[in-house]
């Protein structure tokens, strides 16, 4: 599950003997590429001696007591069975084995945050680290394709070129087998492998042999930085000749708040009647994302609210830039999650449109994403959201105000934004009721009137 994140700078521990007594004083470590979602106050800190400072200095100890420290500082436990007593008595028996590399610590950091319960609280290794920014960042450097691992093959197989990249542009087609990278067979690398040698410094190049309809040719492709495309949209057309922006947004990363600004202005000036937003199978993402794109609809009031370990509650609110008012209906699933509930949450309490299909994961817990000494990282709860009514949805989820379950028969990915698609049908109607200002007041009854009501 993806985490939401926002930056910040980190900051690292150094002790100082100030007349027979250690204190705490922090400065700045790596370059300023941390992530946070919310401020908050730092608390508790950590006494330690001189001599185990410098046992701890530039070895994998060290990272494990960063984590430790960082745990102890700003862990917000959602379920209050964190001691921080036991916490302490943790830190000596972690500190006192002997690790002969970082892998030794990592296994080691990894045991100590499962004693936490928290599954979002976890340890990345330098790479993961590496692969989650770039998630999040909304862009990477490489050639710009899609690929899966063909079974019996064992190729690698481009599902799609992203258009405007190095891939499109060399000619590189959908259905094209890549034989091998670089003069090494695909068939011997799984999908991350083969991401691995793909992607690379921008203005590099990297060769590769291709199949298609039994010819093999080789293409020599100059990498490049790659904007990962979060937010699609189309105008969609009704029986009654209405036009209907859909949206879908796959991911609330750096560029998807900039993505939809430009749909929801150029769909302004071609006069939809309104929007179905699209946000099932949407993991979360960036809270900062997920406020501004709520703005972008919601013109007034309370967007989310986020409350610290330390009681701190901080409120973000609309600004007056909402480029719409046009009527809006949000699709969900099981598998809309963390930013996608800020969003439905904050629509739902405004009463700003209505929800369609079914509820949401159940994620109200922030994470906050930070570096560490040796260029690994940590995600760790430090914050849970409120809805604008001050719901805590986390473990619960949030019901749609229309329940409807998705086609029992698989649909085409074409299909999805349809109306084969049994719930942007079912999202469509009611837009439709919205639009005609049918519907302003009714009743939630998921198994009979309201269903029907959306599904003619």
């Amino acid at each position: 599950m993806n985490i939401l994140i926002k930056k910040l700078s980190d900051k690292k521990y150094k002790l100082i003997k100030n007349c027979g007594r250690f204190n705490l004083k922090f400065n700045s470590i790596l370059k300023r590429k941390c992530y946070l979602l919310i401020p908050f106050a730092f608390s508790g800190f950590i006494l330690t001696s001189s001599i185990e400072s410098s046992v701890l200095k530039n070895s994998p100890k060290e990272v494990v007591d960063h984590v430790w420290q960082i745990i102890y500082r700003d862990f917000l436990d959602s379920d209050g069975d964190f001691s921080r007593s036991n916490w302490i008595k943790l830190r000596k028996k972690f500190l006192q084995k002997n690790y002969t590399n970082s892998e030794d610590a990592y296994i080691s950091i990894r045991e100590m945050l499962n004693k936490l319960n928290d599954p979002y609280t976890r340890f990345l290794d330098p790479k993961q680290f590496n692969e989650m920014r770039i998630d999040t960042s909304g862009e990477l450097t490489g050639i710009g394709i899609q690929i899966i691992k063909d079974s019996t093959s064992g190729h690698l197989i481009i599902v799609n070129p992203i258009e405007g990249t190095p891939a499109s542009e060399a000619g590189l087609k959908a259905q094209d087998e890549i034989i091998s990278i670089d003069n090494i067979s695909t068939k011997s690398l799984d999908i991350e492998g083969a991401v691995k040698l793909i992607r690379g410094k921008t203005g590099t190049k990297v060769n590769l042999e291709i199949l298609r309809n039994g010819n093999t040719f080789n293409k020599s492709l100059l990498r490049k930085k790659i904007e990962i495309k979060s937010v699609t949209s189309k105008i969609n057309t009704t029986k009654n000749n209405l036009l209907i922006g859909y949206v879908r947004i796959k991911q609330f990363n750096a560029n998807a708040s900039k993505d939809l600004k430009e749909i929801l202005i150029d769909y302004e000036n071609k006069e939809v009647s309104g929007y179905i937003l699209d946000l099932r199978g949407n993991p979360g993402g960036l809270l900062d994302s997920s406020i501004e794109i709520s703005r972008q609809f919601i013109n007034k009031g309370i967007i989310v609210s986020t409350l610290s370990k330390n009681g701190l509650k901080e409120i973000k609110r609309a600004n007056g830039s909402a480029l719409t008012s046009k009527p809006l209906v949000i699709l969900v699933n099981e598998a809309s999650a963390s930013a996608s509930e800020i969003v439905s949450g904050a629509i739902r309490d405004n009463l700003r449109g209505k929800l369609v299909g079914k509820k949401t994961f159940g994620k109200g817990l922030v994470q906050s994403m930070r570096s560490l000494v040796d260029g690994s990282g940590l995600t760790v709860t430090v914050a849970k959201y409120l809805t604008p009514n001050g719901t805590d949805i986390n473990k619960f989820g949030i019901k749609p105000d229309i329940d409807v379950n998705m086609n029992l028969n698989p649909i085409l990915q074409r299909e999805i934004g349809t109306r084969r698609d049994k719930q942007y049908k079912a999202g469509e109607n009611v837009l439709l009721k919205l639009i005609k200002n049918e519907v302003s007041n009714y009743s939630f009854n998921p198994s009979s009137t309201n269903l029907n009501f959306a599904l003619n």
